[in-house]
């Protein structure tokens, strides 16, 4: 796939732009302009103004439509990003990484609502051990999202260890970098 023009990162609930997987993005995609975003709340709607809000000013500053930015984020912040594009967020693709399908231990509280109304193309990284999500329940709920899927798992859990550089190089590899 044709890469964007320039992508938004967002962490986990309790990180910051900071956190070593996305300065690990941004350092190791060095042909995209990306923005790592800390979104400070753990609330899915505000998550969603902020990430709308960089989204436009990235668009804005690069010169380009909004469908040429990409947006994704580890954990509740993928989750944030991805409800922001159901919701109507202009987007070239979703990165997913460690995205939370539901809390540990308590697959009946689904977070999937949103994903029938994603369109665009998405990458799903997990570790094989998370435990907000395994294999088989991302094969099951997954299938609602009617942009093109693609899934990687790397060893390791919701926070996979020394996996910073082949998660970069999956991203390379799903932007065709």
């Amino acid at each position: 796939m044709k890469a964007p023009a320039g992508l938004i990162v967002t962490p986990g609930a309790s990180a910051d732009r900071d956190h070593a997987t996305l300065v690990a993005i941004d350092e190791g995609l060095p042909e995209l302009t990306v923005e790592r975003l800390t979104l400070a709340t753990t609330s899915v709607p505000n998550a969603v103004k902020k990430i709308r809000v960089a989204g436009e000013e990235l668009a804005d500053r690069l010169g380009v439509e909004p469908t040429a930015i990409a947006y994704g984020g580890r954990s509740f912040g993928g989750r944030a990003c991805s409800v922001a594009v159901a919701e109507g967020l202009p987007a070239h693709s979703l990165l997913l990484l460690s995205y939370p399908l539901h809390p540990p231990g308590k697959p009946e509280k689904l977070r999937v609502d949103h994903f029938p109304a994603i369109s665009v193309p998405a990458l799903f990284v997990s570790g094989m051990k998370d435990p907000f999500g395994t294999e088989a329940e991302f094969t099951e709920h997954v299938r609602a999202i009617a942009g093109n899927v693609r899934f990687e798992w790397v060893p390791g859990n919701h926070s996979p260890k020394s996996q910073d550089q082949p998660i970069v190089e999956l991203i390379r590899s799903f932007y065709d970098l």
